[in-house]
């Protein structure tokens, strides 16, 4: 039987070799942080996580050992997660708007530990990440009820970003007042005309008259200013909280499943290895010729990808002129995924992946 001074050893000598492999491992995670800031993805990976503890079973042979070492996997995942976080503390994501707006909230909900940036309007929070200002820009693409948000879909096209998250969020409208007003003493509602849009039949079936405003946060702080029982804002109970208004009336959207879709931007496109549940965004103009876009589709459909949405949009510099916008179950990174991005640039002029994502990290809220 050993000594147990020579068992020691063997145990300071099997640490020092941990030690080293734990280094060359952090040294990999502090990489995929860099990766994952670059590109505004998660800490966390579900899916990556699922894999390696699959794995980590099939390593170790000793059946009474296996279980051990999967714990031990679980322990280094929650330090590398951590080792990540810290990484990738002090990232700056842009918003249109300012605190209390629903993109603050979106930015809250997809970067809680990440410094939010607000701007003016979505071209500014867009030109911020393209010119390095900001880490990741989070703007709204699409609302459940109102539709497409044109101008952000516009800079997709013509911007240089990638969108590689997406987070669709429940959207609660409510009417907000300085103290001391009601419902009775309410005369003209401002917000950001989506939101106006959302509570079309309250507004109607209260007589309101409406006023456009740049966003629902900044049209909170704007009644707050005014101290006018006569005026409310139409916006979240947040933005309220953070102006001192009283809610009047909550919940009063047309639709309790309100939904906006938020994306985020990056100027890195991810890439990684294909996955079920990949979605992916393109934009393309087709040549002026009979029944081009119809072979677009078909080609796209062909290659196995499902067809989810199909917009079209009004070109700035061109007169009736049209680019499209759409959204496609599938990895397009895949073979199948190159072969339809080829066979399309037969009736494409412009083509453009604009990004992917998992639906495993676009988490609904």
């Amino acid at each position: 039987m050993k000594s147990l001074e020579t068992i020691r050893k063997e145990i300071d000598s099997a640490d020092e070799q941990i030690a080293a492999a734990f280094c060359k491992r952090m040294q990999a995670v502090r990489q995929i942080a860099d990766y994952k800031k670059e590109r505004g993805l998660p800490v966390y990976d579900q899916e990556r996580e699922e894999e390696i503890l699959r794995r980590a079973g099939e390593r170790v042979a000793d059946e009474e050992l296996r279980g051990y070492y999967r714990l031990l996997q679980k322990d280094l995942m929650q330090i590398s997660r951590s080792y990540q976080q810290k990484a990738m503390d002090g990232m700056k994501i842009s918003f249109c708007g300012t605190q209390g707006a629903f993109a603050a909230l979106a930015v809250e909900k997809l970067f809680p530990d990440g410094a939010a940036m607000p701007y003016g309007d979505f071209a500014a929070a867009y030109r911020a990440v393209e010119n390095g200002e900001c880490d990741s820009a989070v703007l709204p693409v699409e609302n459940s009820f109102a539709g497409e948000v044109g101008v952000v879909c516009d800079l997709l096209f013509s911007g240089s970003l990638y969108i590689n998250r997406v987070l669709d969020l429940s959207i609660t409208q409510n009417l907000l007042g300085v103290k001391g007003s009601s419902l009775q003493t309410v005369r003209r509602v401002v917000s950001h005309p989506q939101a106006l849009a959302q509570c079309n039949s309250f507004i109607q079936k209260q007589g309101y008259e409406q006023q456009e405003f740049s966003n629902t946060a900044l049209a909170a702080k704007y009644v707050a200013e005014q101290n006018d029982t006569a005026l409310a804002a139409i916006g979240t109970r947040e933005a309220g909280e953070l102006f001192g208004l009283e809610t009047l009336a909550a919940g009063i959207q047309e639709s309790n499943r309100n939904t906006t879709r938020f994306v985020v931007l990056s100027r890195t496109e991810c890439t990684r290895p294909r996955r079920e549940d990949d979605c992916f965004f393109l934009t393309f103009t087709v040549k002026n010729q009979a029944g081009a876009l119809a072979k677009a589709i078909r080609i796209i459909g062909d290659r196995g990808f499902n067809l989810r949405s199909l917009h079209s949009r009004p070109m700035k510099s061109l007169v009736w002129q049209y680019y499209f916008y759409l959204e496609c179950e599938g990895n397009v990174r895949s073979q199948e995924g190159k072969e339809m991005l080829e066979e399309l640039q037969s009736v494409c002029d412009k083509l453009k992946v604009v990004g992917s994502y998992s639906c495993r990290e676009g988490e609904s809220v």
